[in-house]
């Protein structure tokens, strides 16, 4: 029963380690301190949610509809090529880093439920492939598989959130955040021409 727990936690650290969109919201949100625990619960949440979806049985309706997946890799394309340009804008502008510090709750929120749920990515790992993996551990312990997954994406977002805070005092400069924002914005596009080109 362990097993199959530990097993689902590695696994879910497996696939939303990689650095991409979501993460580098929510390392920046943690560098900055700006409203970094609302961003780490949606993250969390909606990784439950898709995880649970999958093991639910979800995962098997999405692969008999591709055009889902589809339509979400264009949205999600432009939504990054969005991000990327605003990213630039700031890299540009070293003082609209003030200028962003304020930004509502509301829109923060906006940001992260977009950068979630509008990348299939996250719907082929989280519904698709952990549903499938969870789905194989058999009826008694494919719950303890996904149990583990949520755990992995919880450990995860907690530790990239507030450990972050600690890079806070190094990271106060604005021309340190004009490379971040810069690396930010790059790191966007070409996610977005690999949404596209898969």
């Amino acid at each position: 029963m362990w097993t199959a727990g530990i097993t689902g936690m590695l696994t879910g650290l497996a696939l939303i380690v990689a650095i991409g969109a979501q993460n580098a919201f929510v390392l920046r949100q943690g560098i900055r301190r700006e409203h970094i625990g609302v961003v780490v619960a949606v993250c969390m949440a909606g990784d439950a949610l898709l995880i649970v979806a999958g093991t639910a049985g979800i995962g098997a309706l999405v692969t008999q509809f591709p055009g889902v997946l589809e339509v979400l890799r264009w949205a999600g394309a432009a939504y990054l090529l969005w991000f990327a340009v605003r990213s630039f804008l700031a890299a540009v502008k070293p003082s609209a880093l003030e200028e962003q510090a304020s930004r509502s709750r509301n829109s923060v929120i906006a940001t992260t439920a977009a950068l979630t749920f509008l990348n299939p990515h996250v719907y082929l790992d989280t519904v698709v492939l952990l549903g499938s993996l969870a789905n194989q551990q058999g009826p008694g312990l494919r719950w303890t598989f996904a149990g583990g997954a949520v755990t992995g994406s919880v450990l995860w977002f907690s530790a990239l959130g507030y450990g972050a805070r600690t890079l806070a005092g190094v990271l106060t400069s604005p021309r340190t955040w004009r490379w971040i924002d810069a690396s930010i914005g790059v790191l966007m596009v070409i996610l977005a021409i690999r949404l596209v080109l898969h």
